[in-house]
């Protein structure tokens, strides 16, 4: 991982002073790398029945569309809110500088589909915990989340479902 980690790069005070924000562009301009990101993403959930990855708006859509490709699985966006034609089913949440709301179509998933969630960072927890708390109120089954990257530090993990795996490849 620690080729990957090598193509992370790290961004003082951005979107605000006190943030120190991980820009994985340029691990996604580098095929070989991104493939290899997408790769060690997947493993732990081969073999798991996986239906639908559900990819957290905006940098999760290019993770969690590439996770389906490589798992044989539908992929369903998790957006913010006025991008998706109603009906639509919304969660508010608090991140680490503000808070937001996010949505899914009402019709999104069938009872029981059997679901992965995918984002780019586990920071606080918040969007993790909203996407969770979206697929449970569409009736669908989570099987856990996998994220690229985790900051240990802000201790996001301790709002995750209980019992539910979480995968991440970087810790910072």
């Amino acid at each position: 991982m620690q080729d990957l980690a090598a193509l992370i790069r790290a961004v003082p005070d951005f979107p605000r002073p006190g943030v120190m924000f991980r820009d994985v562009t340029p691990l996604l301009a580098d095929a070989g790398s991104f493939a290899r990101c997408i790769d060690a993403l997947a493993e732990p959930w081969q073999g798991s029945g996986v239906q639908a990855v559900c990819g957290i708006e905006a940098r999760g859509f290019i993770f969690g569309a590439a996770l389906a490709q490589k798992l044989h699985a539908g992929f369903v966006p998790l957006r913010k809110p006025g991008k998706l034609p109603p009906p639509v089913v919304t969660v508010d949440y608090q991140l680490e500088y503000a808070s937001d709301q996010l949505q899914v179509q009402r019709n999104a998933f069938r009872p029981g589909e059997r679901v992965l969630l995918a984002d780019d960072v586990l920071a606080t927890g918040g969007t993790l915990a909203a996407a969770a708390a979206l697929v449970g109120k569409l009736g669908a089954e989570l099987l856990g989340a996998s994220v690229v990257i985790e900051l240990p530090a802000l201790q996001g993990r301790s709002r995750w479902h209980a019992g539910k795996p979480l995968h991440s490849l970087l810790r910072y």
